[in-house]
């Protein structure tokens, strides 16, 4: 762990900064006693996969076999007349 006093902290922020991007921690000292941390933050958790359903295996477990056909809607459809 770094250390930084206050006055160093105030006039050079942006090199204890660099040290705390870089991943370490930086206390801080005020007439000698740490009165502060500063560290970077938890890395992040990954994103848990979620197992997407079979759709598929599901429409044959409650269709079965059978095929639907899709076109007699359209059909009906185009032999109306108005």
């Amino acid at each position: 762990m770094k250390t930084a006093t206050v006055r160093q902290l105030r006039h050079d922020f942006g090199s204890v900064l660099n040290w705390v991007e870089a991943g370490e921690s930086v206390g801080i000292s005020k007439r000698g006693t740490i009165v502060a941390l500063l560290s970077p933050p938890p890395a992040p958790e990954q994103p848990k996969t979620r197992k997407r359903p079979d759709f598929l295996g599901r429409l044959k477990r409650i269709y079965g076999d059978r095929v639907v056909q899709g076109d007699v809607v359209v059909e009906e459809r185009n032999s109306r007349s108005y």
